[in-house]
């Protein structure tokens, strides 16, 4: 981060950081559509192999478009680095694989997106690394009492997917750092812009950039975000990054790469191995995203809370869920983490249950229905027969899913045209 980002305001930083033109290079960033770099001599090569030297070796691991975007969302985030993936699941991976070994187990709040409940529970206990999940209402003890010697860290969402639940961030990350463990955070839905987890003591925040971050539907993709601020060496538990990695010839993360060895590890050993790695034009698409992100997200945010004040006052609304709605159960932790918005997703449940979410759906003129959430365009979807379709009832009920559910997803565009479509629509049942 340069010495002017750490005093540029965030609406700043969304323009201004992460690619800085030299004098008569190009003002807008560009698109290095190449695999390959030519290097001066053998030995350089040797020595980017080794980790000695700064530059790019292979686009599966390093390419300038895809650094200057990490970049700006490191700074956005507070970070002293990041690395973007191929999608948020990815992401999601790569952040827990990173640090977590066969025969050991990470904890995990149940309230959280469909597809990373199906990731943890199924395919990472396929490798051998187990996922005890938590929720919100558990006492410390109870989250505690699921911590042990195999324990490697703590995962949350700021705004779960769909149930929007609010992570208490400090509480977590005291509990995850009494136990000498990081908490990571996926910040999808708040946005550097409404919440900055590092802040509140959070260690690693992930995103899928494929949300609000593009804004536009346009590209998937995810970016993982290290804090610095981890001890890994005092932690005494992760010899991953504390121990030689024979892989590069015995180097030790922490030593080479000091507050930034966790991002170093995981973009030069599980990049390299794993090839999750976007291409340089949806790096480029969501550096264009990220420019107007402030202005969004703003927009996202105040039309979403106009539009949950309207639904809680309809007589076929039974009820509504959007953090920042007074009354909310969500409200006070709102109000601490997110102060400027909540982004615009609110969940509800419409009277008459499946059926009747599904006839309000169809009526929909202005929002689309799509497998999709947080862009430009308002859209709705019925998370219990679609992105979360494969948990089963008791992970529904844990993942606060009921069969009304319908989350709504609301767009940037004039906010009584977006009411005006869902009083049409609720007119239908």
């Amino acid at each position: 981060m340069s010495d002017n980002a750490k005093k540029y305001r965030i609406e700043t930083k969304c323009i201004q950081e992460g690619y800085k033109p030299n004098n008569s290079d190009p003002r807008v960033l560009p698109i290095y559509q190449s695999t390959t770099y030519k290097y001066d001599s053998a030995e350089h090569l040797g020595e980017l192999f080794d980790l000695k030297a700064p530059g790019d070796m292979y686009s599966r691991i390093s390419n300038p478009t895809l650094s200057a975007v990490a970049s700006k969302i490191a700074s956005l985030e507070g970070g002293v680095g990041a690395m973007l993936t191929s999608s948020g699941q990815a992401a999601s991976l790569i952040s827990v694989f990173n640090i977590t070994s066969a025969g050991q187990n990470i904890v995990s709040l149940s309230s959280i997106y469909g597809g990373t409940t199906n990731l943890f529970a199924v395919t990472m206990k396929r490798m051998g690394i187990e996922t005890r999940f938590v929720t919100p209402d558990m006492t410390d003890e109870e989250v505690e009492a699921q911590i042990d010697e195999n324990t490697r860290l703590i995962f949350g969402e700021t705004i779960a997917n769909p149930a929007l639940t609010v992570l208490d961030i400090e509480r977590y990350a005291a509990l995850a750092h009494k136990h000498n463990i990081p908490l990571v955070v996926d910040n999808t839905f708040a946005t550097p812009v409404l919440c900055r987890p590092i802040e509140f003591g959070a260690d690693i925040v992930i995103h899928s950039t494929t949300k609000y971050m593009d804004g536009h539907a346009s590209t998937v993709g995810g970016v993982i975000v290290d804090s610095g601020n981890f001890d890994w060496e005092a932690a005494g538990k992760f010899p991953e990054l504390t121990e030689p990695d024979a892989s590069y010839h015995g180097v030790v993360y922490t030593k080479s790469f000091g507050k930034a060895a966790y991002i170093n590890k995981a973009c030069c050993q599980l990049m390299r191995d794993l090839g999750t790695t976007p291409s340089p034009m949806s790096a480029f698409i969501l550096n264009l995203g990220l420019e107007s992100l402030a202005l969004r997200i703003e927009r996202h945010s105040e039309n979403a809370l106009k539009v949950a004040k309207y639904l809680s006052g309809h007589k076929k609304v039974v009820w509504v869920s959007y953090p920042k709605l007074e009354g909310d159960s969500q409200y006070a932790l709102a109000e601490k983490y997110l102060p400027l918005g909540a982004s615009g997703v609110i969940s509800f449940g419409i009277k008459g249950g499946r059926d009747a979410a599904m006839k309000f759906m169809n009526s929909l003129r202005l929002a689309a229905i799509v497998v999709h959430v947080a862009d430009a365009r308002t859209s709705v979807l019925h998370p219990a027969s679609t992105t979360h379709r494969q948990l089963t009832d008791e992970q529904l009920v844990a993942a606060g899913i009921g069969p009304e559910l319908v989350r709504f997803s609301v767009g940037i565009e004039n906010a009584e045209d977006i009411i005006d479509d869902i009083e049409q629509a609720l007119a239908q049942i």
